[in-house]
């Protein structure tokens, strides 16, 4: 197949008129042309690599593999890079093998990395274990590109032996490693670093950014659904603003500030995790244009999300150039990058209007093993009259929490939530047998009544549900341990759930089906008076133990910063 159009040159940074010539898949010839009056195009459009996601979970999109597929090349995404991790908390090697199985059935770039953390700490009870002899196993595989986010950084810097026998396994079989480092700076940033790991996502704030980026890091800005860092990272005024500390990288910060040489410190934009109802609405593409909009470069936000990713993980397209695999895309234009046409290796996939292949399910299994709850299930009992208890600080769009106190009342010997201080019971209830409880206190989400539930929790996925009263609760549970798995609302008013019976975590139905039914269970959220805009998502990070400063366990309420467990009641 051979044609002319203009092109996007992401090696030359240049638009340029060209004969592409491609065979079985891949690029055989680029000849730029001349052009005069009486030269016809045969593509009316720009001709631009097309976009590669470098950290995603695919099941944060509730979606399999060809679901997401199917959804993500309307958005002109034709490779991910993405960590199974997830579903291998559940299942383990054999989550992650129907992972890959079910990628291979549909016409789009799935690369996966080994998940380095199964589970991420030892504080929390996995359906799984993956130790180095099961990395080894997969980083033999092919569609294994690199070793997936290291979130177990205390492990690193104390020298854990199974931590480094993964990274040594890594270093042997020539992948790179991907990193998980959140606040993580100085000494024992120095000591992260020198075990070989290249890349971070978590960096929250601009003074974060400059050291790591100083160290020899790669960083990943991520534009997700819950974690939006984009706006921190590219505000080039607050990032003014935050240097205090003349020791703190100052004098690096004036330099590039004064030099206005601010995008070159981003390498990535990544997704890391993405709701449904997000995707449908757009992908990389919408992110470009956010960065843009920030005061990136536009041929610098392409980068990032075609040629850098595809030269950090040594991926065989990401550039329109002779040899690399024909994955590309027809824009309308470089400012509007609007998707014309998706192309993945030299055949269209998306015609503008339809997708052009079908998504073959995923045989699912019930993984939720656990019994049916009560409300004396969600009880934290007191004696006395008032209980001060440590409570989760959440916030809108963020994964970081802070510790925060409340004084609250009890009833019959019950501690009560305390809506006027905007205090909620948090639970995670262990799925996989063992039957464990961790009752505990969250403020920031604003429910008035009723409760929300998920059988998503990083990175565990135990079932985490909050809630204004504990008979609320105990049913919300129900109805995921009914579900074999999901989200659900309770209210006294209503009950609705969304079933995710696939390890718990993904449906076998398209996007739209998806994101139909977690809307409505969002706005039903919204009416209990919820005020976080991804609630689900944002709960779900409420288990994630190695982001600072207070998360929570089917073990315990754990203090993120000593890494270790701490009382729900004070004294």
């Amino acid at each position: 197949m051979a044609f002319t159009s203009f092109i996007l040159d992401v090696i030359s940074n240049s638009v340029y008129p060209a004969r592409i010539t491609i065979e079985n898949g891949v690029y055989t010839n680029i000849e730029p042309i001349l052009i005069n009056e009486k030269t016809r195009m045969d593509i009316d459009g720009l001709m631009i690599p097309g976009f590669i996601d470098s950290h995603i979970h695919i099941e944060s999109s509730m979606l399999t593999p060809a679901q997401f597929a199917r959804v993500a090349v309307r958005h002109g995404t034709t490779a991910v890079v993405c960590d199974p991790h997830e579903i291998a908390n559940v299942l383990g090697v054999a989550g992650v093998e129907a992972m890959i199985e079910n990628s291979k059935k549909v016409p789009f770039n799935f690369f996966f990395t080994a998940p380095s953390c199964v589970p991420a700490t030892p504080f929390e009870t996995s359906g799984a274990i993956l130790n180095s002899p099961e990395i080894e196993y997969l980083l033999k595989k092919e569609e294994i590109v690199a070793l997936g986010e290291m979130m177990n950084f205390p492990g690193v810097i104390n020298g854990d032996k199974e931590v480094l026998s993964k990274l040594s396994l890594a270093k042997q079989y020539g992948k790179p490693i991907d990193g998980h480092a959140p606040l993580l700076t100085r000494e024992e940033l120095d000591k992260y670093l020198a075990e070989g790991i290249i890349t971070d996502h978590e960096c929250s704030n601009l003074l974060e950014v400059i050291e790591k980026k100083m160290k020899g890091m790669k960083i990943m800005v991520r534009d997700g659904s819950s974690a939006l860092n984009m706006e921190n990272l590219f505000d080039l005024e607050g990032g003014e603003k935050m240097v205090e500390d003349p020791d703190a990288l100052g004098m690096i910060y004036n330099e590039i500030f004064g030099q206005k040489i601010f995008s070159p410190l981003f390498d990535f934009i990544v997704s890391d995790d993405k709701h449904p109802e997000d995707l449908i609405k757009g992908h990389l593409n919408l992110s470009v244009k956010k960065a843009v909009n920030l005061g990136i470069d536009i041929i610098k936000a392409i980068h990032m999300v075609t040629i850098n990713p595809a030269y950090h993980y040594n991926l065989n397209c990401g550039a329109i150039v002779e040899g690399a695999r024909a994955d590309y895309l027809i824009v309308n234009s470089l400012s509007d990058l609007k998707i014309l046409k998706t192309y993945i290796g030299g055949k269209c996939v998306f015609d503008g209007e339809n997708v052009l292949f079908d998504a073959p399910e995923i045989d699912a299994e019930n993984s939720i093993n656990t019994s049916r709850k009560t409300a004396d299930d969600f009880e934290i009992y007191y004696e006395g009259d008032e209980a001060e208890v440590n409570v989760i600080e959440c916030f809108d769009g963020e994964l970081l929490t802070k510790k925060a106190t409340a004084k609250l009342k009890t009833v019959d010997g019950k501690i009560q939530s305390d809506i006027t201080q905007d205090v909620l019971k948090i639970a995670v209830v262990e799925r996989y047998g063992g039957n464990k409880i961790t009752n505990a206190f969250i403020k920031g989400f604003g429910l008035k009544k009723g409760a929300i539930a998920s059988s998503i929790a990083h990175d565990s996925h135990n079932i985490i549900v909050i809630g204004y009263n504990s008979q609320s609760m105990a049913e919300a549970v129900n109805r995921i341990i009914d579900d074999k798995g999901g989200i659900s609302v309770v209210s006294e008013d209503f009950t609705d759930s969304l079933s995710l019976p696939i390890a718990g975590l993904m449906s076998n139905d398209d996007a739209y089906a998806v994101a139909r039914k977690l809307e409505t269970l969002h706005n039903m959220a919204e009416v209990l008076g919820c005020q976080i805009e991804a609630p689900f998502m944002t709960m779900a990070f409420m288990a994630l133990l190695v982001i600072p400063s207070i998360k929570i366990s089917d073990m315990g309420l754990f203090d993120g910063d000593n890494f270790e467990f701490m009382d729900v009641i004070i004294n």
